[in-house]
């Protein structure tokens, strides 16, 4: 067990070594560092936002995804949709929306465990991480999908509307109305830190890879 350890975290840096490159050798922890700030940040902002704009609502109608509730004008968007046959937006993400914050904190601790390994085992600790944006917004594509596909064909206009897609992002136009969709800063935040760790790779690889070839040559 002990080798098997040995052999995940790689080899410890000579201190010679670190007095000499110092910086070489830290960069990859502050990077990683900045990337698990920008996460935690993300919590308490929203992902994703539409607009959705009708002839009796001129000033429109706004909600705003966090990663554990929904904000804004839900109540009169769900009575609008109820016409169409679209379920209520809380029924949506129920599961991910009650697991959000304790997967973002585990998505930290992953990114934390990589600042102390040196070995490529550091990049499978941050690929969850670095793929969260994408799954957040996979994920949300889906639940769109799969409301505005499946309309209660009971509800009052469910013949004036066809089944249909909102866009994730962008903007789009159900009968007489218009959705306007945005990443919120949640997501931005998060994309940011895809991005972060995705460069601190590079920096780790580039600190620790000789360190873990010398080893393996000397074996």
């Amino acid at each position: 067990m002990a080798k098997f350890l040995d052999k995940v975290m790689g080899p410890k840096i000579p201190p010679d070594e670190l007095a000499r490159n110092g910086a070489r050798y830290r960069t990859p922890t502050v990077i990683f560092t900045f990337a698990r700030i920008a996460l935690l940040i993300s919590i308490f902002v929203p992902y994703w936002s539409m607009r959705l704009e009708a002839p009796q609502y001129p000033d429109g109608l706004h909600v705003s995804a966090y990663v554990n509730r929904l904000t804004g004008d839900v109540k009169e968007i769900d009575g609008l949709n109820h016409y169409i046959g679209m379920r209520p937006l809380e029924e949506a993400a129920q599961l991910e929306r009650s697991l959000s914050i304790w997967a973002i904190i585990a998505l930290m601790f992953l990114v934390e465990g990589a600042v102390v390994i040196r070995t490529h085992w550091a990049a499978v600790l941050l690929l969850p991480a670095i793929l969260f944006p994408p799954f957040f917004l996979l994920d949300l594509f889906f639940w769109l999908s799969n409301f505005g596909q499946n309309l209660d064909p009971a509800a009052p206009l469910s013949g004036a509307i066809d089944p249909f897609t909102p866009p994730v992002l962008g903007t789009g136009v159900i009968g007489q109305f218009k959705t306007i969709a945005r990443p919120g800063p949640g997501l931005i935040l998060a994309s940011i830190a895809s991005v972060l760790l995705i460069a601190g790779l590079f920096f780790h690889r580039r600190a620790f890879k000789p360190l873990v070839d010398r080893e393996t040559a000397g074996a």
